[in-house]
């Protein structure tokens, strides 16, 4: 028998691989580590040859070595869900050692660096805004007008930041691809800082990430193409700093206080970090998605990336499927199909049975979909016309049995924990909702307080001064507007 395929992503350990990973090799069998291939269903899963067996539990090993069936899923390009992908910034994920440099390179890892090196950093700056990639973090903002600005400052000094401090809720691509194939965040970062001319990486990782923290620890000693010089002179280093749990350091400015030693507090824009960002100098902040995908875009050529995807939503997107749903999971595919059909024809629907009720896209701060706007595009335009954001691609799934209200209220008291304290609109906007909130349901003068309750948001929304509680807005207001059912139980009483 052959080698045998099986991820140590933190997902597929905490379900058991560990334990199958041991039992094959206790038989015997030569077994690789690798990152997830995003089926979560299917994990522990081992793949043999191309084919897939799992879910699977160390007692089921010996029977997969015998040639029993009843664990096997079936070669993994007929799997639908994998066979209706478009994998390039996950095309290595699962498919080699993440830390071994021979395999990454086999598989195409180098390439865009290489061709960036070749071409220049003018080319670089061109090909990156042509292919249309826009910010994987949540704003979409356009990459080659940050990348321009930076390069564009006057400055000796100049850094790239990653941002890896990815909280929200159902999202898990960045830990996947970190886990799976954490060279290729190098190698993005690397002709960033080609392309501005900065010399110096961070990485700042949340904190709950350990598994992720010791591979990327192995891929910056490791990688051929760090702290060395180029034939054109120039060097580029990366380091790890670790977060310390809170979820206001996703906000750019927030942690850019962190990673200089301060209290995680948001900054006040202008300046903007392409101008004055960490250490006060030019900072182009990206967070682990955008920055992964550039070495493809360089490798194929911008043309290529530009061609999936729809009008101003370019390239792929890895969205991940939470909550109640059937087949949870990574999913990478071109901007453009729906809700509807990322839901059903990938996840399989809901995991009870039951009817979707709603679906939040975009974390904690995203609005709720209700079944009537399943079939928006996946696109940043689109999502903005119908009240929400996609985010960082995370979709949480929810069934008949949810009720709005208490998710209402649960962003409340998200943002309520989470806020940096700095400004007053979110420190004390978010518990006064919790507490608005409270006094509807149990039916406390319930048009007074709805009065209050709108009030409140437009307060949080206009006067905030950050996207924490800028958005707190967002998934309560969409959980009023289409399921305001759930918050008048408290009237009826």
């Amino acid at each position: 028998m052959t080698t045998v395929l099986i991820a140590k992503d933190s997902g597929a350990k905490s379900v058991g691989a560990d334990a199958v990973t041991a039992a094959f090799e206790a038989a015997g069998v030569d077994v690789i580590r690798t990152g997830s291939r995003g089926l979560y269903w299917l994990e522990p899963m081992a793949e043999i040859d191309g084919v897939v067996y799992g879910p699977l539990q160390a007692e089921d090993v010996a029977g997969v070595l015998n040639g029993e069936g009843a664990k096997c899923v079936g070669p993994l390009a007929d799997i639908p869900e994998f066979a209706k992908q478009t994998r390039i910034v996950f095309k290595r994920v699962g498919a080699i050692d993440p830390t071994d440099v021979a395999a990454y390179r086999a598989h195409g890892g180098e390439g865009g660096l290489h061709a960036a090196q070749t071409m220049g950093p003018e080319w670089v700056l061109k090909a990156v805004a042509e292919s249309g990639l826009r910010g994987r973090g949540g704003a979409g903002f356009p990459t080659g007008i940050k990348w321009r600005t930076v390069a564009e400052a006057p400055a000796q000094q100049k850094y790239i930041v990653c941002n890896a401090d990815e909280g929200d809720s159902g999202t898990f691509a960045d830990r996947m691809l970190m886990e799976g194939d954490p060279f290729l965040l190098l190698e993005g970062m690397m002709i960033a800082g080609y392309a501005v001319g900065a010399s110096k990486g961070f990485i700042y990782l949340r904190s709950e990430y350990p598994d992720a923290a010791d591979t990327l620890a192995t891929a910056i000693a490791n990688a051929p193409f760090l702290d060395r010089d180029s034939a054109d002179g120039f060097r580029f280093t990366v380091e790890l700093r670790m977060g310390a749990g809170a979820y206001i350091c996703g906000e750019e400015t927030a942690l850019l206080e962190s990673l200089e030693g301060k209290r995680g507090l948001a900054r006040a824009k202008p300046p903007l970090p392409a101008h004055t960002g960490a250490f006060g100098q030019p900072t182009v902040v990206n967070n682990v998605l955008t920055l992964a995908a550039v070495p493809d875009i360089l490798a194929k050529g911008y043309g290529i990336f530009h061609s999936y995807g729809r009008k101003q939503s370019r390239g792929t997107m890895p969205f991940q499927l939470a909550g109640n749903i059937k087949h949870s999971g990574l999913f990478e595919v071109p901007f453009g199909l729906t809700l509807r059909q990322l839901i059903e024809d990938f996840g399989g629907g809901t995991r009870s049975g039951r009817p979707v009720r709603a679906v939040q896209v975009g974390g904690p701060l995203g609005a709720y979909f209700p079944e009537s706007l399943l079939d928006t595009r996946m696109e940043y335009e689109a999502f903005a016309r119908a009240g929400g954001m996609l985010g960082h691609g995370g979709v949480v799934v929810f069934d008949d049995t949810v009720d709005l209200a208490a998710q209402a209220r649960f962003a409340f008291a998200f943002c309520a924990h989470e806020s940096c304290g700095k400004c007053t609109p979110c420190r004390i906007g978010a518990q006064r909702g919790v507490e608005t909130v409270d006094k509807i349901t149990s039916g406390e003068n319930v048009d007074a307080n709805f009065t209050v309750l709108n009030d409140l948001l437009e307060v949080m929304r206009d006067g905030s001064l950050c996207a924490l509680g800028g958005l707190t807005p967002t998934p309560v207001a969409s959980a009023l507007r289409w399921f305001k059912e759930d918050f008048d139980k408290g009237a009826s009483q």
